[in-house]
């Protein structure tokens, strides 16, 4: 076994620069910890320590190697589990947001909107037709529409952000 008092030498002098590269290769911090501290309990229990100038190149080459094998232990199903289940989640919920709010924004303009000002809405925004579209088939002027669309646009932002 190891003595101690250099153990707790080589874990001061290197055990921050190791569980920065294990945070960067395992993007986990209890599973980085996990490698480093299994890392020194070798080291504890092995008899051979190695040169001087190669424990930092050692240490370093142990820790990559230990988070490659924990990597390869997880299968890819929990690998992208664990990744992407978050994202996926806040992803859903979002898109359950807007919806849910573009369905409010649609119940307000047809209770209050007055006319040409929700058919210009509706062609716009349903219909996804340009502007210009609409002034032709309204007979209307562009500016005249693009205010009527304004003006909605204005009214409904008002109403929400209240």
């Amino acid at each position: 076994m190891i003595d101690k008092t250099i153990l707790h030498r080589l874990f001061c002098l290197h055990y921050s620069e190791m569980i920065r590269l294990a945070r960067t290769l395992m993007y986990d911090y209890s599973e980085a910890e996990d490698i480093v501290q299994d890392i020194f309990v070798r080291l504890m229990q092995s008899d051979i320590l190695p040169a001087d100038d190669k424990v930092r190149a050692y240490l370093m080459t142990a820790v990559r190697n230990g988070c490659i094998n924990r990597i390869r232990k997880k299968s890819i199903t929990n690998q992208f589990r664990e990744l992407y289940s978050m994202d996926i989640d806040s992803d859903w919920q979002h898109i359950e947001q807007r919806m849910e709010t573009i369905d409010a924004i649609c119940d307000y303009a047809e209770n209050h909107l007055q006319e040409p000002h929700l058919t210009i809405f509706r062609l716009r925004f349903e219909d996804d037709m340009k502007l210009k579209d609409i002034a032709n088939q309204l007979g209307m002027n562009l500016k005249t529409v693009f205010k009527y669309l304004s003006q909605s646009i204005d009214e409904i932002h008002k109403h929400f952000t209240i």
